[in-house]
């Protein structure tokens, strides 16, 4: 029983390299088992992955601009000049 109950609770520690490696590859079924279970029991980790979600979104937009080869500092003048507009 013991050793069932290692193998379906995670440490939060475990449950953030999970959350995290989900965002890059496919976790395994034990894994999205494993991870599922964590969050049902763990309100940190469940906000953690929420807020890596939307770090994640952040990066991959910030990937676009430089891909679209925006210039960054004229991106910044003029969101600084829309602020001081308003």
């Amino acid at each position: 029983m013991k050793k069932i109950m290692n193998i379906l609770f995670l440490s939060c520690l475990k449950a953030s390299e999970l959350i995290e490696k989900k965002f890059h590859l496919k976790l395994s079924f034990t894994e999205r088992l494993q991870l599922k279970i964590h969050k049902m029991m763990c309100d940190a980790c469940t906000l953690y992955e929420k807020q890596s979600r939307i770090l994640e979104k952040g990066i991959e937009n910030q990937h676009k601009f430089i891909e679209k080869n925006i210039d960054i500092e004229d991106l910044k003048k003029s969101i600084t000049k829309k602020l001081e507009d308003k």
